[in-house]
């Protein structure tokens, strides 16, 4: 017997597939968040493959799709984040978005040209020793107007002291072989790479406690140039 199946009819039975099949229908999303025992069984190599592994469906538009409700909801009782990042103010460097990480998963300290000070380093303190994070990534990204600012001795009320964290990187730059200004790219980013570097080494120098998690192996310390145009990232030795 054939089934007359009528017009209206055949247009609710599809609304019905791709309601189900949709990628906003909550129970297609993400919504698991890390927990106390997956941290603690992570290696700081492991959460470092998973950010570049992220990074990387961030680039290609494969991001995880996620239900941030549901998420915000199982991780309210408490948190168990993989790494700590400190970048730079800009508004344009979505930290979790580039990692393709979720609610719960990073701390993020934010600072104009991703500096440290006392109140970031007792941040990554807290982060590394206290809550069970296992790595540290210091992120500068392209064009950055902290770098520009510190390159081109901008003074302009508490930016200037601001920017005069930044000025060893502008000092440790100066054997670049071409323009040095501003509006040369290339120095902008030789400045950029030296600025991570510095933070780094005050990381260590300036925290025995992260340190001495680094040197037995609990936490790895990391930095990355973030490139605005494309999402790529490129590591900083």
């Amino acid at each position: 017997m054939k089934l007359n199946v009528g017009y209206p009819a055949t247009l609710i039975f599809l609304a019905v597939i791709i309601v189900a099949c949709s990628p906003k229908n909550p129970a297609s999303l993400d919504s698991h968040v890390t927990t106390a025992e997956e941290q603690a069984k992570l290696t700081p190599d492991e959460v470092l493959q998973q950010f570049k592994d992220g990074n990387k469906r961030f680039q290609s538009g494969n991001e995880t799709r996620r239900n941030h409700s549901e998420q915000v909801r199982k991780s309210a009782p408490g948190q168990f984040p993989k790494a700590m990042v400190l970048s730079c103010l800009d508004s344009r460097v979505p930290v979790e978005d580039v990692f393709d990480q979720g609610i719960g998963d990073v701390f993020v300290g934010r600072v104009a040209g991703n500096f440290v000070n006392e109140d970031l380093l007792g941040s990554m303190e807290f982060a590394c020793k206290v809550a069970g994070a296992k790595l540290i990534l210091v992120l500068g990204h392209q064009h950055c107007g902290a770098i520009k600012g510190a390159i081109d001795d901008v003074k302009l009320g508490n930016i200037t002291a601001m920017l005069s964290k930044i000025k060893p990187a502008v000092a440790a730059s100066q054997d670049f072989p071409g323009e040095k200004s501003s509006s040369n790219p290339e120095f902008m980013k030789r400045v950029n790479e030296n600025n991570i570097r510095h933070t780094l080494s005050r990381i260590r120098q300036e925290s025995p406690i992260l340190k001495e998690m680094e040197d037995k192996g609990q936490i790895k310390i990391v930095g990355a140039f973030y490139r605005l145009t494309d999402g790529t990232l490129e590591f900083i030795n």
